[in-house]
């Protein structure tokens, strides 16, 4: 499923990004964090394309469900 997603040590200290691009999963996951929806990151990087846009959100989940949050109090 996430064969478009590598992650090169030589490439963004090895940050997972879109293969062939040095756009990171985590770019467009700020993107879509900050109100962009999947047709403008696709008009302003053309290099992508839609199932890389996908992948990279689907690679952030199955990424968040390996993840334990522990929740404090503040001041705690």
């Amino acid at each position: 499923m996430f064969d478009r997603i590598t992650s090169d040590s030589a490439i963004l200290c090895g940050k997972p990004i879109i293969r062939g691009t040095r756009i990171s999963v985590a770019m467009i996951l700020e993107w879509v964090a900050s109100g962009a929806d999947r047709d403008t990151i696709l008009r302003k990087h053309p290099q992508l394309t839609v199932d890389d846009v996908e992948r990279a959100t689907a690679c952030a989940s199955t990424a968040m469900q390996n993840e334990v949050f522990l929740m404090t109090e503040a001041g705690a």
